[in-house]
């Protein structure tokens, strides 16, 4: 594996969309006590419902701690690849690296830096060195030459690309005071072009309401094909998310793709709030580096993260009577693909969900 100088747009690589083929899909297992309820026992059981979900159409890639692996091996399909590697915690969309592919099929890794979303500043825990390493780890085992960064924090849930030129983030995120403090608006917009090889980047305002991720734009918005979108969407004018997914559709219902296409918007209903019980925050243990987990705090539950796998959509379900409307909207969205639904509560608690905690190697 060669570390690379150059940038994908100079070489002719591009990332493509999600809901292109893919080769497999990565995983990361949960375990630590300080973010997963009862030492992540009952996410465990949600993360290896998840993989065997995806087993069924692609393949799987499960990278475990030392400590987890001979557990984790047992415990999951047999179908699923069980790899020991060292990370922090398990959000393999954010630490794994973004991949990038150019028009004869060749496959290079983008290793972003990672500061657990803020660093020092307002990240959610410490030590994240671990994690940091894991992108060029991974492209090591994918025999894929990687674009290592030095010195630029992205995370792989704060990008939706149409793999046709065009990107989409939220200002919330990326113009965060932990992230690139250095970096202007236009120079993170430069860094996207150059990187993921786009002509064009839409800017959201606002992701969902307390996403702890400075709101990425995989919980509020993602390309479904391109120039259409699905948006998390409220018509309850009295929740603080209104006007967040207000902005966001006024935005896009402005812009143009990179083809000069409007964009087509799908709304997509949010569950009603969820609060992490007063149970639920016992079961968690305290650590002083890490984001505690409150009685009463508002979870960001949104089905907008939901992940594509090769003739499937895995989506979210939290136990509410919007999760039946949506699973039907997403079946009518895609007749060609099996709609999955898989109640991801366990997930969220921990901060994320099902797209959060995938990464894709396109075919």
């Amino acid at each position: 594996m060669k570390k690379l100088t150059s940038t994908p747009e100079e070489d002719g690589f591009y990332m493509p969309a999600e809901f292109e083929c893919h080769r497999r899909t990565y995983m990361v297992w949960p375990q630590r006590s300080d973010n997963w309820r009862r030492g992540a026992k009952p996410a465990q059981r949600v993360y290896a419902k998840i993989a065997a979900a995806i087993a069924d159409f692609e393949e799987v890639v499960m990278l475990v701690n030392k400590d987890q692996y001979t557990h984790a091996r047992h415990f999951l399909d047999e179908r699923i690849i069980v790899v020991e590697m060292s990370s922090n915690d398990a959000w393999a969309r954010d630490i794994g690296p973004t991949f990038v592919r150019d028009l004869s099929g060749r496959i290079r890794g983008i290793d972003w830096r990672f500061n657990a979303w803020g660093g020092r500043t307002d990240g959610i825990y410490f030590p994240w060195d671990l994690d940091d390493q894991l992108a060029g780890k991974v492209c090591e085992l994918e025999r894929a030459d990687c674009y290592s960064l030095t010195d630029f924090i992205l995370e792989g849930g704060s990008i939706h690309v149409d793999g046709q030129g065009t990107a989409l983030v939220t200002e919330a995120c990326l113009l965060s005071k932990g992230r690139n403090p250095d970096y202007s608006k236009s120079a993170i917009e430069a860094k996207l072009k150059n990187y993921l090889n786009v002509q064009k980047v839409i800017w959201l305002p606002r992701g969902i309401y307390l996403d702890e991720t400075n709101e990425h734009v995989d919980n509020i918005c993602a390309f479904i094909r391109p120039a259409e979108v699905v948006l998390s969407w409220t018509e309850n004018q009295q929740d603080p998310q209104y006007l967040l997914s207000k902005c966001a559709f006024e935005e896009l219902n402005k812009q143009t793709d990179s083809n000069g296409r409007s964009i087509k918007i799908h709304k997509i209903p949010l569950p009603e709030p969820i609060e992490i019980t007063e149970k639920e925050s016992r079961e968690v243990d305290f650590e002083p580096n890490t984001l505690p987990r409150m009685a009463g705090d508002r979870l960001a539950a949104s089905y907008a993260n939901f992940y594509f796998c090769n003739g499937a959509v895995i989506l979210p379900a939290f136990g509410d009577p919007q999760d039946e409307c949506v699973k039907q909207q997403f079946e009518n969205l895609f007749p060609e693909r099996k709609i999955i639904q898989i109640n991801t509560h366990e997930v969220l608690l921990g901060g994320g969900n099902i797209h959060c905690i995938t990464q894709q190697v396109p075919k």
